[in-house]
């Protein structure tokens, strides 16, 4: 029974040996590959450890180089999408006090330069601001006390002119290629009166709403007298205190881009009063010498309408040739439709270059589709605002890139990469550049 035992414990001690063996092989083998290797347990067959698993590559690359830039891209835009979508909303709801202060600033624009003029010359900021702002109302009130006189004056020689034109227009139906008879004639005459007395309600509504357009329109004249006083009298304070909502990081630039935008804000606004001033003097004149009724109040509105870029000449010319035709007859008609014609071509060729292109670079596509976006978005009064917002982004945009490039050739010219999993080092250019 000893002796048994005696084997027994022999055997154990043996068994003993060899793990301890296996187990100092292991351990230096783990050792040369850095890798822990827990310890078996006593009596267990020593297991060897498994190799490293190899290294997977970056996820980003198994995608084209492409994708990865139209997918950040893309999100980025649809961020940017939602957020001008928001914006829009925004500005629809409060479009009244958005239009009326788009105004007040294209009048500060136009009148600023006076009150700096006056201040340079001694007067203090608040009395050059007032009788800058009184002229200006005066010389506006007295333009629209001339044209209501005008009308007034004309209104009995139009009314004349009128009735003839459509006693002409009558036999001229009747007498000319149509051969329309008198009943037909009469029976036109009576479905007119007969769809609006079937359509007075209808009627009325629209003039009630037009009644609330005025209001409309008194409110946002107020708006916009109130925000050319104070803009005209303390802008720079204005300025100042705009600034503090602009990330520190990027204030230095954006008080950088402030006064060149204004620059071109004042340029654009000068530039088109003086180029409508032309327009108004020609056009006005033109119609005065061909005898047409309501010259100068048509002078006027061509000066208006002038303030729309593309469509406004086009519709104050249209009404002139109008009026020109129903007074006058086809001949005068056709002598100011030349007028018009030849003033505009001035004006393209011309004046729009000359005094627009210096101050205002915009591109004609970037007008007629801006123009066009400012019409469905908020009428005349976002046509009006939409080439010079065009051209103050312009101006921001190029002075921030600029100032952006200056910044980095100051940081010894290393320009930070993109992003993400659009990182250089595994761009297609990065990876040639390695390779070579």
């Amino acid at each position: 029974m000893s002796k048994m035992s005696d084997e027994l414990e022999s055997l154990r001690k043996r068994a003993a040996r060899f793990a301890a063996r296996r187990r100092a092989e292991a351990e230096r083998r783990a050792a040369e590959r850095d890798v822990t290797v827990t310890e078996p347990p006593l009596g267990s067959e020593p297991v060897e450890p498994a190799p490293p698993p190899a290294e997977r590559a970056d996820p980003a690359l198994a995608i084209p180089w492409g994708m990865r830039v139209a997918a950040e891209a893309g999100w980025r835009l649809l961020v940017f999408a939602g957020v001008l979508y928001v914006l829009m909303r925004v500005v629809s709801t409060v479009s009244l006090v958005v239009i009326a202060f788009s105004a007040g600033l294209l009048i500060t624009a136009l009148f600023q330069p006076t009150v700096a003029r006056l201040h340079k010359m001694g007067v203090a900021q608040g009395l050059a601001t007032a009788l800058t702002v009184l002229g200006g109302f005066v010389a506006i009130g007295l333009i629209g006390w001339f044209v209501t006189w005008q009308v007034m004056e004309n209104a009995d020689q139009l009314t004349d002119k009128v009735q003839h034109a459509i006693e002409d227009g009558r036999k001229w139906l009747a007498e000319g290629p149509f051969k329309v008879s008198e009943t037909q004639i009469n029976d036109i005459a009576g479905n007119l009166s007969n769809w609006l007395g079937e359509n007075t309600s209808e009627v009325t509504s629209k003039g009630l709403e037009g009644v609330s357009y005025f209001i409309e329109f008194l409110s946002g004249a107020a708006i916009a007298a109130f925000t050319t006083i104070f803009l005209l009298y303390d802008g720079k304070r204005i300025w100042r205190w705009t600034l503090n909502f602009v990330p520190r990081e990027a204030r230095s630039a954006v008080a950088g881009a402030g006064p060149r935008v204004w620059n071109t804000l004042t340029g654009y606004v000068r530039g088109t009063v003086l180029v409508a001033l032309v327009d108004a003097v020609f056009i006005g004149g033109g119609l005065y010498l061909l005898d047409v009724p309501l010259a100068v109040p048509l002078g006027v509105l061509v000066f208006l309408f002038s303030f729309v870029p593309l469509v406004g000449a086009l519709v104050s010319g249209a009404v002139a040739v109008v009026i020109a035709f129903v007074t006058n007859g086809i001949v005068t008609a056709l002598l100011a439709l030349g007028v018009v014609l030849l003033v505009q071509q001035i004006e393209g060729h011309v004046l729009q270059p000359f005094i627009l292109g210096r101050m205002v670079r915009v591109h004609p596509l970037a007008v007629v589709l801006s123009v066009a976006t400012g019409t469905l978005v908020a009428g005349i009064a976002g046509a009006v605002v939409a080439v010079p917002l065009v051209a103050v982004l312009n101006t921001a945009v190029g002075y921030l890139r600029a100032y952006h490039r200056e910044q980095l050739a100051r940081r010894e010219g290393v320009s930070p990469g993109p992003h993400g999993s659009t990182r250089v080092d595994v761009s297609p250019a990065a990876g040639g550049a390695a390779g070579e």
